[in-house]
């Protein structure tokens, strides 16, 4: 039992098949893997093998936290194009993200991911989908700001080039040819993807949206990605603009589009899904197709409220994601969980979202979508260990009836401690392994590199 690490005396949230939760509980880990959790007090067996104690009285402990759809590199676009639709605020945008490279990315990335670490979040997903030429190795990049951080990550290839002249919505110099992204997403499985059990790094392949790839682009992706065996993902019935384009183009929604180029199927999630109809989610129950719900960003850019309970009810996998910080500016990961519960209140009624359920879309929810469930999601002997311990000492949550409600309803707790693979990311607030003020700096510097033309 040597080289053990122990958490014990805070209020334990597993997660599990059964909601299983102890008041007063502990969680033991060996090296990167939790091996124990259980009610009251440790074994003294437990205790004397412990190299390393966290004291959790007062606080709450979870799963990490799973980001399920994200554009990090728009860190640096915060505070633009405030009160436009989707389509608008992606014009107004447009020229200044074509001007990317992997300097400017690594630097949005690691702002972004540091709010997000600092919120509770664990696995990081990220959809990158614009490459200007010569902008160097952005994935690569956003893979080191992630090591550096200490997070997990799941990135994807994303992919334009149905540009404005063939009827898409992003301008001519955004995007690439179908050849250049198909090579590219390629070459990014090829040389970054890590399919061990404890992976820390996982590539995903994702042309950006109906209306900004073209159908072979779908298609080909999606064959693409099968041969290398990972994952797909897009953005799908966000707006009911996209769903007017899909209709005037495709003659038909965009569910039954995406259908149509092989893109249902338990190896698919998708972002947003607001605009779903019961026929859609019928859809997404059968074939296993994930969904990364975005509630801050969908309010934010008035996109509707997403049919959450109803995906729920149908078996349909759904995530959270915090989107593109360019359109949620708050960046963190934990108050979606208060979001998510408090717009499905808003959609179907009061019983639409226990706070329960909202915190496990975010943890067991995102692993299901990201095909981890196996090693995430949860607090069980056997998974890894990434896991967050909230404190609620706080005047914010002195005296509150549940504990869980003051990170499902109440004001986003402050990170103890939080540990991804069995190692600690944050402290008391702080990042444990890297400089926030440097972070901070290097934003800074990349948002005026970026817009300063």
């Amino acid at each position: 039992m040597a080289g053990l690490t122990l958490i014990e005396g805070g209020h334990v949230v597993t997660v599990d098949a059964d909601g299983t939760e102890f008041p007063k509980g502990y969680v033991a880990i060996r090296d990167n893997r939790i091996v124990e959790v259980g009610a009251g007090a440790a074994s003294s067996q437990l205790r004397d093998a412990a190299a390393q104690r966290y004291d959790a009285r007062g606080a709450l402990v979870t799963p990490g936290l799973i980001n399920t759809h994200h554009h990090l590199y728009q860190w640096l676009t915060r505070g633009w194009a405030q009160d436009s639709i989707l389509f608008d605020w992606l014009v107004a945008l447009y020229p200044t993200w074509a001007r990317v490279n992997a300097g400017t990315v690594g630097a949005g990335a690691a702002g972004a991911m540091a709010t997000l670490a600092r919120s509770g979040c664990t696995t990081v997903g990220d959809h990158h989908y614009i490459f200007p030429r010569g902008s160097g190795d952005i994935l690569g990049a956003i893979a080191y700001e992630a090591s550096e951080i200490g997070v997990r990550a799941h990135l994807t290839r994303g992919s334009m080039d149905l540009g404005a002249s063939q009827g898409g919505l992003p301008p001519d110099f955004a995007v690439e040819t179908t050849e250049e992204a198909l090579r590219a997403s390629e070459d990014a499985v090829l040389h970054l993807h890590d399919r061990a059990p404890d992976s820390m790094l996982q590539i995903a392949i994702a042309p950006c949206s109906p209306f900004s790839v073209t159908t072979d682009l779908l298609r080909e992706s999606a064959q693409l990605a099968r041969q290398l065996d990972v994952r797909l993902h897009t953005h799908g019935s966000e707006t009911v603009e996209e769903e007017a384009f899909c209709r005037e183009r495709f003659g038909m929604g965009p569910t039954d589009y995406l259908e149509s180029v092989g893109w249902l199927g338990p190896d698919v999630w998708m972002a947003h899904c607001v605009h779903l109809d019961d026929a859609d989610i019928a859809k997404f129950a059968a074939t296993g197709t994930g969904v990364a719900h975005c509630p801050s960003s969908n309010a934010r850019l008035a996109a509707g409220i997403a049919p959450v309970r109803s995906m729920l009810d149908a078996g349909v996998a759904v995530g959270l994601g915090v989107d593109g910080a360019a359109s949620n500016e708050d960046g963190t990961l934990g108050s979606e969980i208060r979001q998510a519960a408090l717009v499905s209140r808003l959609r179907d009624g009061a019983t639409a979202m226990p706070g329960r359920d909202a915190l496990r879309v975010a943890t067991m929810g995102g692993a299901r979508v990201l095909g981890r469930e196996k090693e995430l999601g949860s607090l069980e002997p056997g998974k890894l260990a990434d896991i967050v311990v909230w404190d609620l000492g706080s005047v914010e949550h002195a005296g509150i009836a549940d504990p869980v409600a003051a990170l499902t309803l109440g004001s986003l707790p402050t990170v103890r401690t939080m540990l991804v693979q069995g190692r600690e990311v944050v402290t008391d607030g702080r990042l444990a392994r890297t400089d926030e003020e440097s972070i901070a700096s290097r934003v800074r510097e990349a948002v005026a590199d970026l817009t300063n033309v």
